[in-house]
């Protein structure tokens, strides 16, 4: 498959804890196009950042290993989270998404700058379905497949806490459900479509991953990108919405 090459740091699979799957995805390699991307991002920097070491590296998920609301975007910023090494952290996106977390009540802060800034997630954790920047934040389709097992994984190792997702965006929505129905989740079919306030319930199968996951509610939200923010499509009040009711799906609020 073109672009894409069998190394990686670890299985997925092999993760026995968030911790151990967060440090095992840092170090994949899987995917050529996006290592050399990262890395090149990496050397020649953005002139604002031109002192800072970049991250280069895949991003892990962000927030509490028991989280009962985990909120899925599309992939690192280049010159954010790819810089940073965390999600939606030192880019508009993120300032979008976490004042939002903030008014909520589900983060410490409304700001997030860079790791060990004071920032905490309450229940809640923030990942995506492709982990390293991709060229023009457009990864492949065997791109976006080659990196599943991570989601999978990580969603399996959420599941007895796990009550609500918000999908970012169309791409974050069909990784959910793709996702989700690989992992022991009855996804309703046809699957539910993507659009803002867009909401599914799926239940645990009989053959589910673990025991004890329970029922989680999807809810869908346009991707905090500047295309929809700065044009008003994705407005602040918009994004909380969906936010406060996937923290009461979430018993959370």
């Amino acid at each position: 498959m073109a672009g894409v090459s069998d190394r990686r740091a670890q299985e997925p699979a092999e993760a026995a804890t968030i911790a151990g799957l967060d440090e095992a995805v840092t170090g994949c390699r899987a995917c050529d196009r996006l290592v050399a991307w990262r890395e090149q991002v990496a050397r020649d920097k953005r002139a604002a950042f031109a002192d800072q070491e970049y991250w280069g590296r895949p991003v892990p998920g962000f927030g509490p290993a028991d989280a009962a609301l985990v909120i899925v975007g599309l992939a690192p910023a280049a010159h954010g989270a790819n810089r940073t090494g965390r999600m939606f952290t030192g880019d508009r996106s993120g300032d979008v998404l976490y004042a939002a977390l903030h008014e909520v009540g589900l983060a410490s802060q409304a700001r997030s700058t860079y790791p060990g800034d004071g920032l905490a997630l309450y229940g809640t954790r923030i990942t995506a379905p492709v982990r390293c920047a991709p060229p023009d934040n457009k990864p492949t389709p065997a791109e976006r497949d080659t990196c599943q097992p991570w989601l999978e994984r990580e969603l399996t190792l959420l599941a007895p806490n796990l009550r609500a997702v918000v999908a970012l965006g169309g791409f974050g929505w069909q990784s959910v459900m793709r996702v989700l129905a690989a992992t022991g989740w009855q996804v309703p079919k046809p699957r539910p479509r993507f659009g803002h306030g867009a909401h599914a319930v799926v239940a645990p199968r009989d053959d589910h991953a673990h025991p004890r996951a329970g029922e989680v509610q999807v809810f869908g939200s346009f991707h905090v990108s500047q295309q929809n923010t700065f044009t008003g499509r994705l407005t602040p009040a918009m994004l909380r919405d969906v936010l406060s009711d996937a923290a009461r799906a979430a018993n959370l609020r």
